[in-house]
């Protein structure tokens, strides 16, 4: 049986009195690939803030000892900033020596080793503010990586990333799954279906799906979209029955839409 990293169980946070997220019961083990949706405003930052240790939930708890990679979103990184890519990708391994310590040469080794996984070979010591969409990703990937975290937080990867790059983003990942596990929050749906191997749906509480399947009453519901459009291209066209969150001994039945 997997080895479980994190449990969260009756978790419940908020801000300023306001809450976002009630009830929210979820098990995270190694290896797994967790897409995690919702609506604009259903608490899928606060689910983050909250497993990442940044925001203090007001009722529930988090368990578990597991070390945690993070690639934050594109727009919260100031290009303006001087710092190289492969000072970038070291500041991943800051926790490993004291703030007044240099970065060793077993330090060095390992983001040179990173700079060419995430395929930035030539770029060590670019400004990050001179990088491509796609190049600042990769860069903040390794940065999330490079210490061996037994699960990396991925929120909106393929923002500002054309779809050329997305691809190959997608394959890093699938690689980087093999070591350990990955949160990927998302509001591409049809990519996250694609992609991960189980779906939390998210909005002011959390269902779980084991699968890749979405209901299409949640999808309407949740982000006005009509089921047809996961009818089209090579995107999965499994589909769940609604959510029964008062009946947690029920099953989902799986189906397909042509």
């Amino acid at each position: 049986m997997s080895k479980k990293l994190l449990e969260i169980t009756g978790l419940s946070a908020g801000y300023d009195g306001h809450t976002v997220l009630h009830d929210v019961n979820l098990t995270i083990y190694e290896h797994d690939f967790l897409g995690i949706i919702g609506p604009n405003g259903g608490g899928k930052t606060t689910l983050i803030k909250c497993i990442l240790g940044l925001l203090k939930p007001v009722a529930g708890q988090i368990t578990g000892s597991c070390t945690i990679g993070y690639l934050p979103q594109y727009t919260m990184i100031d290009k303006k900033f001087p710092i190289t890519v492969e000072e970038v990708i070291l500041s991943g391994l800051s926790s490993q020596k004291s703030l007044t310590s240099r970065f060793t040469a077993v330090h060095k080794e390992k983001a040179c080793q990173i700079i060419a996984r995430m395929g930035l070979e030539g770029l060590e010591q670019r400004a990050i503010g001179e990088l491509s969409g796609g190049q600042m990703q990769r860069a903040l990937l390794g940065r999330a990586v490079i210490s061996d975290p037994d699960m990396v937080v991925l929120d909106e990867p393929s923002t500002y990333i054309d779809k050329r790059f997305e691809a190959r983003l997608y394959q890093l990942l699938a690689e980087i799954n093999r070591d350990c596990a990955i949160l990927l929050v998302s509001h591409d749906i049809g990519t996250v279906l694609q992609q991960v191997k189980s779906i939390a749906c998210v909005n002011e509480t959390l269902d779980y799906h084991p699968d890749t399947g979405i209901s299409s009453e949640w999808l309407e519901r949740n982000f006005n979209c009509p089921i047809e459009l996961l009818g089209h291209g090579t995107l999965p066209h499994r589909i769940l029955g609604e959510h029964h969150r008062h009946a947690p001994d029920d099953t989902h039945q799986h189906d397909k839409i042509s």
